[in-house]
């Protein structure tokens, strides 16, 4: 684990985050729509229209962009629209495709590991959910940026076996998790709640940051119920920046 300190997180709204490491950022999994102007998710108890909350008022440049997976709460239409068709794009493999029938022209797919100027992007598992509900969930992936910091996205899983083996692995400065317990009418929770939070707490050194929370109608968990049950985990705002 390094001790310099030149890495930050800054919450945008939902799992949108600008990740910066050795003054290099990445734009993660940008969803760009005004409050209420996407449907709800479907199946869950209340039909709020989403996202919930309106934008915060930041910078949204970037030097490449990232996207964990295409659900429409991580990459939407308006998001499309907005990024430049040159725009350096990772993502994982098995959506290469969609990305360049859209008319992106420098998509770039980690399968196993990439470079972007001095920073290895590692692609990690994930589990979006339990059991069969997981698997109709499709594939989702995780990235660890490596440069003199070592950041961990998480993406959207739950704590699991590959989660604990990438924290071994890679000995992450900070790492990123994807909260809010979102879940359907039927089934377990599809992203973490507070025991994987725990779980990943008590299993590194590293900062945790909780993101993806209080902004789409299936999101059950609030910040204010995650910091009042957990410690040293940030649980930041839109817009905060949480910096190593």
């Amino acid at each position: 684990m390094s001790t310099h300190s030149d890495a930050a997180v800054r919450l945008v709204r939902n799992a949108t985050v600008i990740v910066t490491i050795d003054e290099t950022t990445f734009l993660v999994d940008p969803l760009f729509a005004s409050r209420g102007e996407l449907p709800p998710i479907p199946d869950t108890p209340n039909d709020r229209k989403n996202p919930l909350v309106s934008m915060p008022d930041i910078e949204l440049s970037s030097d490449a962009v990232v996207v964990t997976h295409r659900h429409p709460d991580h990459f939407d239409e308006a998001a499309k629209e907005a990024l430049e068709a040159d725009t350096p794009l990772f993502c994982q493999l098995e959506e290469v495709d969609a990305f360049s029938d859209e008319g992106f022209t420098d998509v770039r797919s980690v399968d196993d590991e990439a470079k972007f100027d001095d920073i290895t992007i590692h692609r990690t598992p994930g589990r979006h959910g339990h059991g069969q509900l997981a698997e109709e969930m499709g594939p989702v992936s995780g990235f660890v940026f490596e440069g003199d910091e070592t950041l961990y996205l998480a993406g959207d899983t739950v704590w699991y076996d590959a989660v604990e083996r990438t924290l071994e692995q890679f000995e992450p400065d900070m790492v990123i998790l994807n909260g809010g317990e979102a879940r359907f009418n039927q089934g377990d929770p599809i992203t973490m709640g507070v025991e994987d939070i725990a779980a990943v707490r008590a299993a590194t050194d590293a900062t945790v940051v909780v993101v993806h929370m209080e902004a789409i109608n299936h999101c059950f968990l609030t910040r204010d119920e995650l910091r009042s049950v957990t410690e040293d985990v940030h649980v930041p705002e839109d817009g905060e920046q949480v910096t190593l």
